[in-house]
């Protein structure tokens, strides 16, 4: 199982779980042992141990004497010596092996006693001559019911230290298996966190978000619990059953048959039960994956859900996703029910065939009730040792599912990483400016990019450079791959053919964390955390500068939503921005990109939900406050780019057009186009060269109009 891995980064914890779990077997296995005592010796025997008396009359110790002769009469004569009121007292040799004085004393002391009875086993003759030791104990003036009741309350303190002592042990390790599970899951957790970040695009939508969110969420808690479980029953249950048969052994009881029998039936009941049910496991876990990704769809879609009026639509879809996950948790719930009335059946027929075997065993003298009561107790501990094996078959195929799917993504290989010998070749080639201009010429040399092998080219033989300190524009059509190239400078993704370069380096040829220290990029899609303003805008850096932050928000054009808030920069973020505008959530993100002291920004769409006015006075912002700063915008809009150094005019993912606004509406026809369609051409006139009549366009594909 690939659970033992985990487990194997903690050995410390482990060993100490295995000694704490060999310390509680122990401590459970004694306690049988000691109500056997109490029904055999205490209640049965009057808490008298042993058939050889502690003290002799002369008259029973001359009887006994008279009934052996040769070496067992002196054997007998040296275990007692003569006391001054005319009794025999145990001398401490005798003491030393009385199980022999036992074997030796019981019979002629029962004949001495008048209880023997013909044909007598040696266990019947031992019990007989208990009681005729109790009767001289009695005959001599003892308090045998008191010897009964010190043994009996001397047991149960006995049996009351041992529950003492395993319930401190268990409830440590309840705190050590919990602790260790719970750093398990911590650990996963980081390194799936650790693996995700460095995911580009491209892993992040083979696994999908809501998979990633499965498996870093459910899969994880299904491997801390399994963690757990193996440390608390799976590693006690062979203990527990081991322990169980060597005191079985030990009783020397025969009736060993009865559990091989049932334990044999409880391991073909698991494995056919694990056999139907591991399947199911595997598909359950895709089952949740597919409904926390309707889950997620319908609660950030959930605006042009309503807009639509397809609540009912996605009700249904939701059901459906729903349904199908509730059947296959059914059908394996319906298997895996079968397995705690198969258990408990085979616990009830086991204690009945044992106490059917063991009552004939007992009325041949074979042996004691106690011994019997023993006897099924400790059979009861071997198949709960099994039983609890057994309910590994409940969660271990989920958990080892759970472990295969984030194995899956810890040893998944990110597509974009770190060059070898990157971090010395960035330390030479790519110094931070300074003392000249802080920006940095991107160029784009023969760029072609396809996301997916076998997929059409996104972009395809882009060549045009954004010099150090200028402002690139890109516009063109939807699906034109705008966004695309952006991306490739910060290396979301790698470029198929070609080279992206910053001051004449291949971003392949950098540390990731240095190329994107460069950059403040503004992605299409403004994306706001949960926090405050402040948190937001200065996300770049831990304890930013509140003048740093004040400044970016001023330049974004966001002062407004700081002011009309009594919190201020304090003011609440919700996740996503959702409690702003779309305008606003534009803002701060542009705010949060300029906060950043980067040599290039990138702008992806980012003033699409801005008005004109405010789209103009940022624009003039962004060329006052940031001299220097190179600045590539992705846009739509004319007006947007048109103030630009340069205008690079993309088309199905070819550059068609390459050059100012002047010269691209005189030379560049999809430029003009576009243009045409959102300004007047007094408004585009005002543009050109002044007093000029504008030319028919008559750019071709690919041309560069400078």
């Amino acid at each position: 199982m690939r659970l033992f891995k985990y487990l194997g980064r903690h050995g410390g914890a482990v060993a100490l779980v295995f000694v704490l779990l060999v310390c509680q077997a122990f401590c459970d296995l004694m306690l049988p042992n000691y109500t056997a005592d109490i029904v055999d010796v205490g209640i049965q025997q009057s808490g008298i141990e042993h058939a050889s008396p502690e003290r002799l009359s002369a008259q029973t110790h001359d009887a006994i004497g008279a009934a052996l002769s040769g070496e067992q009469k002196a054997r007998f004569e040296s275990a007692y010596a003569a006391a001054g009121d005319g009794a025999y007292e145990l001398t401490s040799a005798g003491a030393r092996d009385r199980a022999a004085l036992d074997a030796l004393v019981a019979l002629p002391l029962a004949e001495a006693r008048g209880m023997a009875q013909p044909g007598m086993t040696d266990d019947l003759a031992n019990q007989l001559g208990i009681s005729a030791a109790a009767a001289e104990y009695a005959a001599l003036g003892y308090d045998v019911g008191g010897m009964q009741l010190n043994y009996l309350m001397a047991t149960a303190l006995k049996m009351m230290g041992f529950v003492v002592l395993s319930v401190i042990i268990s409830t440590l390790l309840g705190f050590v298996a919990s602790r260790t599970g719970a750093t398990i899951g911590r650990e996963l957790r980081g390194q799936m966190y650790r693996k995700v970040m460095s995911f580009s695009d491209a892993e992040v939508q083979r696994f999908s978000a809501a998979s990633l969110i499965t498996r870093a969420t459910n899969d994880i808690q299904q491997i801390q619990m399994m963690s757990i479980m193996l440390l608390r029953m799976v590693l006690y249950a062979p203990i527990l059953a081991i322990g169980g048969v060597v005191m079985i052994m030990r009783m020397d009881v025969s009736m060993g048959w009865i559990i091989g029998v049932a334990v044999a039936a409880l391991v073909a009941v698991v494995l056919v039960l694990m056999a139907i049910a591991l399947p199911k496991f595997r598909i359950m876990q895709k089952l949740i994956d597919r409904v926390n990704l309707v889950s997620r769809e319908m609660l950030t879609g959930v605006q042009v859900v309503r807009a639509f009026g397809q609540q009912q639509r996605e009700q249904r879809r939701f059901d459906e996703a729903s349904t199908e996950l509730m059947r296959t948790q059914l059908f394996t719930n319906r298997v895996m029910i079968f397995m705690m009335p198969t258990m408990m059946i085979v616990m009830n027929l086991v204690s009945v065939v044992i106490v059917w075997v063991g009552a004939g065993q007992i009325d041949a003298g074979v042996i004691q009730p106690g011994d019997l009561i023993a006897f099924i107790t400790y059979s009861m501990l071997i198949i709960m040792g099994f039983l609890m094996l057994s309910m590994l078959a409940v969660i271990a195929p989920r958990a080892d599912v759970a472990a295969k799917r984030i194995d899956e993504v810890l040893e998944a290989e990110a597509s974009i990483a770190d060059s070898p010998g990157s971090e010395h070749g960035a330390a030479t080639v790519v110094p931070m400016h300074s003392g000249c201009a802080p920006g940095a010429e991107i160029a784009f040399d023969h760029v072609s990019f396809r996301y997916d092998e076998g997929s059409e080219c996104v972009l395809r033989d882009v060549t045009f450079t954004a010099e150090a300190g200028t402002t690139c524009a890109i516009i063109g059509s939807t699906g034109s791959g705008k966004s695309t190239i952006l991306k490739l400078v910060e290396r979301f993704y790698d470029v198929t053919e070609g080279a992206v370069r910053i001051d004449g380096v291949d971003v392949r040829a950098m540390p990731l964390a240095r190329l994107r220290a460069q950059l403040g990029y503004v992605p299409q899609k403004a994306f706001l955390f949960t926090g405050t303003i402040e948190s937001n805008v200065g996300y770049a850096e831990d304890d930013m500068e509140e003048d740093r932050i004040r400044a970016a928000i001023d330049i974004a054009q966001a002062g407004e939503l700081v002011e009309a808030s009594e919190e201020g920069l304090d003011a609440e973020i919700t996740q996503g921005g959702t409690n702003v505008s779309g305008g606003q959530r534009q803002r701060l993100a542009i705010a949060r990109a300029l906060a950043k002291d980067a040599r290039a920004y990138l702008f992806d769409d980012s003033f699409s939900a801005l008005d004109y006015k405010t789209d103009a006075a940022l624009r003039k912002a962004l060329s006052e406050r940031l001299p220097g700063k190179t600045q590539i915008i992705v846009a739509q809009r004319i007006a947007t780019v048109m103030q630009a150094d340069k205008i690079v005019v993309l088309d199905e993912g070819v550059v068609v057009g390459q050059g100012t606004h002047a010269e691209l509406l005189r030379t560049c026809g999809p430029y003009r186009e576009v243009a045409l369609s959102q300004l007047s051409p007094e408004e585009l006139q005002d543009h050109g060269h002044e007093g000029q009549r504008l030319p028919s366009p008559t750019c071709s594909e690919g041309g560069d109009a400078r």
